[in-house]
């Protein structure tokens, strides 16, 4: 029997009875699946499709908290992924912390992967709005793996967990339970516009809170030049954005300094060719902001290290407030887009108790809270813009039903680290359905060497690309290197941004990624390793050498084929145009670091007496 309440959880303490198998536990091949609810308050089910998996039915019979655990043995087992994993790649021990997810953090899903990147359990609950705990790992006893979700239940309320079947690569077993998340009501993802994938230049790394509208408009110039199609405006342009702290927010107006007249500003940017974004973040309240007088009540929280306060979303008020906050700024000047920053700062309201007479339409689940809110913001924006717009949402609140509510769906800051955005990237991208998955904005030091460049654009290669570099200041090897690999970008961009891929072992942070969309294929190598390539299936195969390595070393399987290979390398300077007859066994291509090799499938098989060993 489970006596605890969600809120009441010591995130800390380990459950002596978590192992425990209660009346209500199934069985389904390797998966035990075991129920623990107070006084028999739910039942579970099962539902089993062999195709595609297992669904477990939580239904509750009377008001309580359940605990429902999912566990397989260990097998060849290395990691766990999540979508809050961070550089937590590989296996806890059981009696790890219990994590809380809302809307606002994380998601319910994850999957336990074996050497080979092929999946032992893959699990997505449908809880992707309300507060659910989590807690997983090995248990020293058992030999076995688990997964708990803990959560409160009313009388008739049911909790659906989807368990995609074993065997298939990590990526395809989440592809299936992303298909199965968008299917969920509500989860409809928001249509996204086209100039949503193209390349965005950003203001925050470049100029951080030091912007002006001749500077943003000198940049925009140069940035539409180079192939970017959208320009995001960060934190800075607002009334008393200064600082690096958020003491002035609240008022989310335009600086008359910096900005002094905002809506001709955009106009230019957008003649230049660039749609227009804007940063706000509209749940801070800074002291120093008009705001503050009217709406402190609505704020008791105050984080230190951001100097403001935030507003709690579960009041009515508050959300009509933000609401309307936004839908004046879009309307008044004209934007194209949203970037709604800090909405995880929320969940410093999931354990406060509501008041004791809240008022009408007061929502006492920060999940639900929330949804409420992004869906009014959303509703709003749509009816001023239709579908072109962007609302771009960041790590860690672009769990599945976030894609619901916004369009643009970016990593978390990490500057000048190409590792960390690649990693962010490809995560938000396997429970992605079809929302545009933006990098960090992509920053470098501007007297390293061109290969530096390349390799920090090489972290964003399988998303949106966000450049944020005094474009205007740029050395000619620099922008050179940069319009070489936006122009491949966006060459590639159907499969970099819709195609099938694979991204190879979490643990091993996506050595190697592997992306196909119709007759192209792309693969990225960010550590030297052999790539296998098979010959069938592509009339263009793009390799990407994302490493220190001076050559890219071919396992070719499939019927001989003859190809034409141009190789660049960091700066896009062709270094060899040549012929190449590709038939099983290994192959050796010279590539230079942080260059890239095309191959392009000729007309024909080669002919009789050809070498098979041709290489550039």
């Amino acid at each position: 029997m489970d006596t605890t309440s969600p809120d009441s959880i010591d995130p800390a303490a380990f459950d002596s009875g978590q192992w425990a198998d209660d009346a209500n536990t199934l069985d389904v091949g390797d998966t035990r699946i075991s129920l623990r609810t107070p006084a028999d308050s739910a039942t579970l089910t099962l539902s089993q499709d062999n195709s595609a998996g297992t669904e477990a039915l939580v239904t509750a019979t009377a008001d309580g908290t359940v605990t429902l655990r999912l566990d397989v043995p260990l097998g060849d087992a290395v990691g766990f992924w999540h979508p809050d994993a961070g550089w937590e790649r590989t296996l806890p021990a059981d009696w790890s912390a219990w994590r809380g997810l809302s809307l606002v953090r994380s998601a319910p899903v994850g999957c336990l992967y074996d050497t080979a990147g092929r999946s032992l359990l893959a699990l997505a609950a449908d809880r992707t709005v309300q507060k659910t705990w989590v807690r997983f790992g090995v248990s020293e006893e058992r030999k076995r793996f688990g997964v708990w979700l803990r959560l409160s239940l009313t009388a008739g309320q049911t909790c659906r967990v989807r368990i995609s079947a074993p065997g298939t690569t990590m990526a395809a077993a989440l592809r299936r339970l992303r298909q199965w998340l968008a299917g969920l009501p509500g989860g409809e993802p928001l249509p996204v516009p086209e100039f949503a994938r193209t390349p965005v230049y950003s203001t925050w790394y470049a100029f951080t809170q030091d912007v002006t509208a001749a500077e943003v408009e000198e940049e925009a110039a140069l940035a539409a030049a180079l192939g970017c199609g959208q320009l995001f405006l960060d934190d800075g342009w607002q009334l008393l954005g200064n600082g690096r702290g958020y003491a002035g927010c609240g008022d989310w107006q335009p600086d008359p300094v910096k900005f002094p007249d905002f809506r001709t500003h955009i106009s230019t940017v957008r003649r230049a060719g660039l749609h227009y974004t804007a940063w706000i973040a509209p749940l801070l309240l800074g002291e120093r902001s008009s705001a503050h007088q009217t709406w402190a009540p609505y704020a008791p929280h105050h984080v230190p290290h951001l100097d403001c306060h935030v507003l709690d979303p579960r009041h009515n008020e508050v959300r009509a407030h933000v609401v309307d906050t936004c839908r004046t700024l879009v309307d008044t000047y004209g934007l194209d887009g949203l970037k709604i920053d800090f909405l995880d700062e929320a969940m410093a309201y999931a354990a406060v108790p509501a008041p004791d007479q809240p008022a009408s339409g007061y929502i006492p689940d920060i999940g639900e809270a929330m949804a409420a809110l992004l869906a009014a913001i959303r509703d709003a924006l749509r009816t001023l813009r239709g579908d072109q717009f962007v609302i771009e949402l960041r790590q860690p609140y672009i769990g599945p039903a976030m894609t619901a509510l916004g369009n643009a769906l970016r990593a978390t800051d990490c500057p000048a680290d190409p590792v960390a955005n690649r990693i962010r990237t490809l995560d938000i991208a396997l429970l992605a359905p079809c929302g545009a998955v933006h990098s960090d904005m992509v920053m470098w030091d501007p007297q390293a060497p061109p290969e530096s460049l390349a390799r920090h654009f090489h972290g964003a290669l399988h998303s949106v690309p966000q450049i944020s570099v005094r474009l205007s200041q740029l050395s000619p090897s620099h922008r050179e290197t940069l319009a070489f690999w936006l122009g491949t970008w966006r060459r590639l961009a159907p499969v970099l941004t819709s195609g099938h891929y694979e991204p190879g072992r979490p643990d091993e942070l996506f050595p190697q990624v592997t992306a196909a969309h119709g007759d192209q294929q792309v693969i990225t190598n960010y550590i030297d390793r052999i790539v296998p390539l098979r010959t069938e299936s592509w009339r263009s195969h793009s390799l990407i050498n994302a490493s220190t390595a001076s050559r890219m070393v071919l396992d070719v399987s499939g019927p001989p084929r003859q190809v034409r290979v141009r190789i660049h390398d960091a700066r896009g300077r062709l270094q060899q145009a040549t012929a190449l007859t590709l038939t099983p066994g290994i192959h050796t291509i010279e590539v230079p670091p942080s260059g890239s090799c095309v191959l392009e499938l000729a007309s024909g098989l080669p002919t009789q007496g050809e070498s098979s060993t041709q290489t550039p």
